[in-house]
């Protein structure tokens, strides 16, 4: 069963899916890869062309949970990141 975050509601957890990695609405879209689209240039319009299932409050969640992981000390390390 998928976990709805109260200060994230668009953002869902579940361990089923996506390898529990936080997505969007359940629709197996994981917020690092919305993040990692924005950081590469793309525009909420070219996002959403490319995934018409998200909205333009997904994509500025996704930017707002990210910033809250950042916050509570949740930082990329070489044994926990994947190489691009």
């Amino acid at each position: 069963m998928a976990a709805h975050l109260k200060a994230f509601p668009r953002i869902t957890i579940d361990a089923k899916q996506m390898g529990g990695l936080s997505c969007i609405r359940g629709i197996r879209i994981p917020v690092a890869r919305v993040v990692e689209m924005v950081a590469e240039g793309m525009t909420k319009a070219e996002i959403i062309d490319d995934y018409p299932d998200l909205e333009p409050e997904d994509i500025k969640e996704a930017l707002k949970y990210a910033a809250e992981a950042l916050r509570l000390g949740v930082w990329p390390t070489d044994e926990n990141c994947q190489d691009d």
